[in-house]
């Protein structure tokens, strides 16, 4: 009889010695590959003051490998990562116990901090057998044997709290975790995976899952897809949410219509939990820029680009990484990574795609305004970009190199060229293939965009595209989540500058304010606009998004471009857009 997890997970609370100078701020499990490895597991962050960042680490690894010993798990192993102001350490764990993992790995800090602060520490063989005890309780031998029975017959395995699951999709099953069958009376030869590729990046991941699932359709397949939006296979939506985590893929992957599935992986699901799978096909990585930085120990661009690139380890042997040649990070850190990997870039003068072909590995860019993949032996014409939507004819660079990273990842998901073609063709820049993403509308005379862009390398991408459009007046709605610091807020505004604004609306995003009082962002953004010139009488001031989407378009005039850049209330935002339509 297996234990609920309820119950293990609160049957050992292990002191935390008092200290400003050393912080356990966070502890969590580790259900798959991630940042430090493929390996299973627990981590821990700290922050530390006062003390050597790698003292304190070889100190905790020392208790770790006390502990590890004394409770039986001698081949379980520890890593770390240093960070500006603390460190990440991690301790590897057998996939049935990793809510006693987390206890473990708490004890080793324990002893770690209260000998480094010279406190008074527990009784170790007392708290070693506290943690025996909830490792019996978590314990679970049939899940291991069925997972030893999944690795020998080659198919993957998914694991949560409660259910268990063979293969993908409409090769798959679903067990209750305690109700598992022994590997012997498995039907093995029912069960297989289907073809899976990640998507991550820090922009671009939702357009291109959704573009890939789109190409995959074409091709004849019952595609899915998950992302920060929801969880869709074939036409059906299963959910609506932030599904860009483990949780997300599970329920995308243990749909028996499943064919194919595109997963976008965001940097907190990576993070938080690891990934959700190890058996996939391909993985593509847009590129790496700024954003969210601050968290989980992440504080510099390039340790960004390392979580990013831990897509890698859930790659089979044959899997095969696409990565962005024209991004540095992305082509540093690319170079770093022991696996296949498959270059694309606008130039096909750029280094990184001349090396691919010169050594016969695919490849794939722009040339005389195609979309060009590369086999490794001969060059097939994909696509007019004119004739991809999304690229605006071609006004739009970011979704042409989008397009391009797309037709790459669909190349090595073994989707024939017409069905690649004619996917990129099909899918169309509206609130209905791709909502959020640079929709346009016509309105008044004019051309209104609305767009989530809310970073500023995707901020600047948008703009970039639209300066390309004639304008006789240039409106922009912006809005920002409050967890964002106050440079940061104005930072942003000063980057949509780049668009050369009329006209501004500061719109109130209440359900973003994440601690901060209403009106304060508003507030740094009219400031902001002062500062670059913007006159007073131009600047405007709305309480939400729906609002400010009205303003706008009171303020339109024949021959406008306007951009209203969404994080909150979208779909009230295109339904107050296509009422503007039908009254004109």
């Amino acid at each position: 009889m297996v234990v609920p997890i309820e119950q293990i997970e609160d049957a050992l609370e292990v002191p935390v010695p008092l200290s400003t100078q050393l912080i356990m701020s966070d502890s969590r499990r580790l259900t798959g590959p991630g940042l430090f490895w493929e390996k299973p597991g627990a981590v821990l962050e700290l922050q530390i003051t006062d003390f050597e960042q790698q003292v304190v680490v070889d100190q905790w690894a020392v208790e770790m490998k006390r502990i590890l010993l004394a409770i039986g798990w001698e081949k379980e192993q520890t890593t770390f990562q240093i960070f500006t102001g603390g460190a990440n350490v991690a301790v590897s764990a057998p996939l049935d116990c990793l809510y006693s993992a987390v206890s473990a790995a708490q004890t080793a800090w324990h002893f770690c901090a209260s000998r480094l602060l010279e406190q008074t520490s527990g009784n170790f063989e007392a708290m070693c057998q506290q943690l025996r005890y909830v490792i019996a309780q978590e314990s679970n031998p049939p899940l291991l044997a069925l997972m030893a029975a999944a690795g020998q017959n080659k198919i993957d395995i998914l694991c949560d709290d409660d259910e268990i699951s063979i293969g993908h999709g409409t090769g798959s099953h679903v067990w209750q975790r305690d109700d598992l069958p022994p590997p012997d009376l498995v039907n093995w030869a029912a069960f297989h995976d289907v073809p899976v590729a990640l998507i991550t990046g820090t922009n671009g991941k939702t357009t291109s899952v959704r573009l890939a699932a789109t190409v995959a359709k074409q091709a004849g397949l019952v595609a899915g897809l998950t992302s920060t939006e929801f969880v869709r296979v074939g036409d059906t939506i299963l959910d609506y949410g932030d599904y860009s985590g483990p949780g997300g893929a599970r329920m995308l992957l243990r749909d028996k219509t499943l064919e194919m599935a595109f997963l976008e992986v965001a940097r907190g699901g990576i993070l938080r939990r690891g990934l959700p799978l190890r058996h996939a096909m391909g993985a593509l990585i847009t590129n790496v820029a700024a954003d969210h930085l601050g968290q989980y120990g992440v504080n510099t661009v390039q340790e960004l680009a390392v979580v990013k690139f831990a897509v890698h380890r859930t790659l089979t042997d044959e899997g095969v990484l696409v990565l962005n040649a024209d991004d540095p990070l992305v082509v540093a850190e690319g170079n770093r990574t022991p696996v296949k990997l498959m270059w694309f870039s606008i130039a096909k003068s750029n280094p990184e795609v001349q090396s691919a072909r010169h050594k016969g590995q695919a490849c794939g860019w722009t040339e005389n305004g195609w979309i060009v993949v590369f086999d490794g032996t001969s060059e097939n014409l994909i696509v007019k970009i004119e004739d991809i939507p999304i690229t605006m004819q071609g006004k739009a660079v970011y979704n042409i190199r989008n397009a391009l990273g797309v037709a790459c990842l669909c190349h090595v998901m073994n989707i024939d060229t017409l069905a690649i073609g004619d996917g990129l063709k099909f899918f169309k820049n509206d609130y209905r293939d791709n909502p959020g993403r640079c929709n346009e509308f016509k309105v008044k005379g004019g051309q209104l965009f609305v767009d989530f862009a809310h970073n500023p390398h995707s901020i600047t991408a948008v703009t970039d595209a639209l300066n390309n459009i004639r304008a006789k007046r240039r409106i922009l709605m912006i809005g920002h989540a409050g967890d964002r610091s106050d440079d940061e807020i104005k930072g942003l505004t000063k980057g949509a500058f780049s668009l050369n604004p009329d006209v501004i609306i500061a719109n109130e995003n209440i359900d973003y304010l994440r601690g901060r009082e209403v009106g304060d962002i508003p507030a740094l953004i009219r400031e902001e606009c002062l500062e670059q010139g913007l006159a007073e009488d131009h600047f405007f001031y709305t309480e939400n998004a729906v609002a400010g989407a009205q303003k706008a378009i009171e303020l339109m005039q024949p021959g406008d471009v306007v951009l209203l850049l969404v994080i909150s209330d979208r779909n009230k935002v295109f339904e107050c857009i296509e009422q503007a339509m039908q009254t004109e």
